[in-house]
């Protein structure tokens, strides 16, 4: 079985899965097109599969190093009435470790450094991908072309790759809301270390870092495209009247600092994650809401569990034949779970649907809803040696 491998796209999904592809035994250039890499006005949430996917990795100790366990907080109504805690102690006894929050351009650098130099090639458009039978793969680099024995494409909810493989798919679809997120300039005085508050078709939450800053997100259900002058203004507007620390930490926003995109998934489901020698991780194969803080965390499980399957042998095809038995349905469903905590959340609008929700969020019994998140953070990962 031959051992090279491109990875089309330089995210997290794709730099976790060139560095599982190295630890068992293969040869792999990752191409980005974007010349700078740069996340930073973005956190993320790790809970215990991403992390334990990490350790797989060899990177896990060097994250939650640089990672802030959440072990407070929880969701809340704009008046600021706790409508369920978060226990994060309940949640390391029950999975050996809490869900931890980083900054995403530090996680980003962490698995760029763990790849020899060289291995990742920014600023490179993938060209047109070719497949060119069934014994290999070829990536148009510029004026070079780059053949492979295997192609992951690990290039985004809009992934041409996908388009090539499944042309009558759909591909994503908008889901009626909009994310503007931020990390605070400075550190900010906060009590917990994670919160969601859900008003009626808004949400706002906050992740605190290990230096004290925050990011903060608020998803706003609007229609596709549109965009605001000033956004710092308009969010000022819409959360007028909600609780602390909302108001400080947008104060500690500079305006321009704001990011804003629209939320799409992938809601038709793939028939396949694989087609040929192509396989598809991440985003490209499952994007899903943003609700169940899933997204990063299925990536890592993707690259781990192709890096295991591919070890297996005997051949390409077969190790992509078990990826896809083994991924497509477990990230479906959490996909499925995670679009149905939006409905459920901050995609309810309508004020007798929002009283009734928070009516059974309160009575629901700490346990439980601990078991409801250990429903997805309970994955042991295949070992790669």
């Amino acid at each position: 079985m031959g051992r090279t491998a491109v990875v089309v796209g330089g995210g997290i999904g794709g730099l976790a899965a060139a560095i599982g592809l190295r630890r068992v035994g293969w040869e792999v250039t990752v191409v980005e097109r974007a010349a700078v890499l740069d996340d930073a006005g973005a956190g993320i949430s790790l809970a215990a599969n991403g992390l334990r996917a990490l350790d797989e990795l060899g990177v896990g100790t060097a994250v939650r190093a640089a990672s802030r366990g959440q072990y407070t907080g929880g969701t809340r109504t704009p008046s600021g009435r706790w409508l369920a805690r978060l226990d994060g102690t309940a949640l390391e006894r029950a999975v050996g470790t809490p869900i931890v929050g980083i900054p995403r351009a530090t996680l980003h650098r962490l698995l760029r450094d763990a790849l020899p130099a060289g291995t990742l090639l920014t600023g490179v458009a993938a060209g047109p991908v070719r497949l060119t039978g069934t014994d290999t793969v070829r990536v148009g680099r510029g004026d070079t072309v780059l053949d492979a024995d295997l192609l992951v494409a690990a290039d985004g909810i809009r992934s041409p790759v996908r388009g090539l493989l499944f042309p009558a798919h759909p591909g994503p679809v908008h889901t009626g809301a909009t994310v503007l997120r931020a990390l605070t300039a400075h550190p900010v005085e906060l009590t917990t270390d994670f919160e969601l508050t859900w008003g009626g078709g808004a949400e706002f939450g906050h992740i605190a870092f290990l230096d004290g800053r925050a990011e903060w997100h608020a998803v706003l259900d609007l229609p596709a495209g549109t965009r605001f002058t000033d956004p710092s203004a308009a969010l000022r507007r819409r959360f007028a009247g909600w609780h602390d620390p909302i108001p400080a930490l947008l104060d500690a926003t500079p305006p321009d600092a704001v990011l804003q995109h629209d939320v799409h998934e992938l809601r038709a489901p793939l028939p396949s994650f694989t087609a040929g020698r192509t396989v598809l991780l991440g985003d490209a194969a499952h994007a899903m809401t943003p609700h169940l803080g899933q997204g990063a965390c299925q990536a890592l499980e993707d690259a781990v569990t192709l890096a295991a399957a591919l070890a297996a042998g005997p051949t390409v095809e077969a190790g992509l034949a078990r990826y896809d038995a083994v991924r497509r349905p477990r990230a479906q469903a959490v996909a499925r779970a995670a679009r149905q905590a939006r409905r459920l959340g901050q995609g309810l609008s309508h004020p007798l649907a929002v009283a009734l929700r928070d009516t059974a969020m309160r009575l629901t019994p700490s346990r439980a809803s601990t078991r409801m998140i250990l429903r997805h953070h309970r994955w042991t990962p295949p070992r790669l040696g």
